[in-house]
């Protein structure tokens, strides 16, 4: 692949109103689904980008099936080389390194969209539930996320005595607690209500406040805190 300038061989719009040239002219939001799974693919030809894009959502679902997928089952789907499934395995990853930047520098609550974001790429599409933290500073700011259990489709069986662990070596003033529930049903449970009054019982005893619980779902998340329930 070769470059002039600022353009790339092979990536610059074309003269119709393909995916390539809608995504230069409109953006990345313009294009379906499909349409933007085939052009991560990088095929040489657009019917087979198309019909490998259109596999790929019907083996896994979604495109969220298809990011959170990895890469040995990508493999299993027609038109998926290992070149092809290291590139889709990355993007999810990207989106959330990405997403990371905007509450690693600045109180977390001064970024709530960019909280909910960031938790929704981590949790939302986990199959299987996973119980993670947000460990903070004294400012508020992000040291670390860390998913600390993980579970069946139901429930993660969740330790206090390891999120303290993990708090205190990372010497947080504060945390956010977050889990998924996989069924898509954000409405929190009487055993998570009963879970975050232990976790913050523990915490308090060492001056480590929980600031909220988030639970996860692909469309969104609900706060503990705002429903007050802390």
């Amino acid at each position: 692949m070769s470059t002039n300038g600022d353009a790339i061989t092979g990536l610059e719009p074309r003269g119709d109103d393909g995916p390539r040239a809608r995504l230069y002219a409109r953006g990345a939001a313009a294009l379906s689904d499909a349409e933007l799974l085939a052009l991560a693919l990088r095929c040489r030809r657009a019917k087979e980008a198309a019909a490998t894009a259109r596999r790929l959502l019907a083996r896994f679902g979604s495109i969220g099936g298809v990011l959170a997928a990895r890469p040995q089952q990508l493999l299993g789907v027609a038109g998926i080389d290992a070149a092809r499934a290291a590139a889709l395995a990355v993007v999810l990853e990207l989106a959330e390194r990405a997403s990371t930047l905007g509450i690693a520098h600045a109180p977390v609550f001064g970024a709530s969209s960019d909280v909910s974001r960031f938790l929704r790429l981590r949790l939302g599409r986990c199959r299987r539930e996973v119980f993670g933290v947000l460990f903070l500073d004294s400012q508020h700011r992000l040291i670390e996320y860390r998913a600390l259990f993980f579970g069946t489709v139901d429930s993660a069986t969740v330790h206090p005595r390891e999120v303290l662990r993990a708090a205190m070596d990372l010497n947080a003033a504060a945390v956010i607690l977050a889990h998924n529930h996989p069924s898509g049903v954000a409405e929190p449970s009487r055993a998570d209500v009963a879970l975050t009054e232990r976790l913050r019982s523990a915490l308090s005893l060492v001056d480590i406040r929980v600031l909220d619980h988030l639970v996860v779902v692909p469309t969104g998340t609900v706060s503990f805190a705002e429903r007050g329930l802390l």
